[in-house]
């Protein structure tokens, strides 16, 4: 029978096949367990990494739905405290208008806030270019209108009429009248018309160097509101050092 190469060739042949089985080793009698450890852990790593890509597109989903609905009630509460701040924009300045506008709604970017006003008789002006009182009135109106859309039960001022005149105080005093029927209000002034229309006064004093006395005057011109903070019909005045 005659070989398919010649026999120098193929001798050379098989003692390259007797060298690579000899570099294999011996036969490992453990393999086919091993395989099927490392198969059944393939296994679990692809049952993991698809509950990972799962969860991932869930959290995605969930984030976008969290997005839009943010930007919904913003949106809501925006339009709601604009049409608040004109209407008391009007109620303090007797006339004009005033409005806000969102700057940049990129769904990337956190929109700006401009406000817009127009004085009665003026033209439409920055924010920069009214006075001092002006200002004031203005963000009095913004404050007051977002405590209208959503009221608080708690809020103190400091001195936050210090630069209106007195036709402007007694305006600032009516809003806060209004806002006191659902917001308990503290709030720090030297102005008479502001005291005017609060509730109970305190007053500190040092009489004596070094020691400080509070005077507490309870009002009783005004109706008590219903869970009886006040007193009607009383006039109190206290001292404590």
């Amino acid at each position: 029978v005659g070989l398919p190469l010649p026999r120098e060739e193929a001798r050379q042949r098989l003692e390259s096949l007797r060298g690579l089985v000899a570099a294999l080793g011996p036969v490992n009698l453990r393999a086919i367990g091993e395989q099927e450890a490392l198969a059944s852990r393939i296994d679990r790593l692809t049952r993991q990494v698809e509950d990972i890509e799962g969860a991932r597109t869930a959290l995605a989903s969930l984030l976008e739905h969290l997005d839009r609905v943010l930007r919904e009630r913003f949106r809501e509460t925006f339009e709601a405290v604009s049409a608040e701040f004109g209407r008391l924009f009007v109620r303090l300045f007797e006339g004009g208008a005033a409005h806000l506008e969102l700057l940049d709604e990129t769904p990337e970017a956190e929109p700006g806030l401009e406000v817009i006003v127009r004085l009665p008789g003026k033209p439409p002006r920055s924010l920069a270019a009214l006075s001092g009182g002006e200002r004031v009135l203005v963000a009095l109106a913004l404050l007051f209108a977002m405590l209208r859309v959503h009221p608080s039960p708690f809020c103190v001022f400091d001195e936050v009429e210090a630069a209106l005149d007195d036709a402007n105080t007694k305006r600032f005093a009516t809003l806060l009248r209004d806002l006191a029927t659902s917001t308990q209000i503290i709030i720090i002034t030297h102005n008479k018309g502001t005291m005017e229309a609060a509730d109970i006064l305190y007053g500190v004093t040092m009489q004596e160097p070094g020691v400080s006395s509070v005077l507490s005057v309870r009002l009783g011109t005004r109706p008590a509101p219903p869970d009886g903070r006040l007193e009607p019909a009383k006039v109190a005045v206290e001292s404590a050092r």
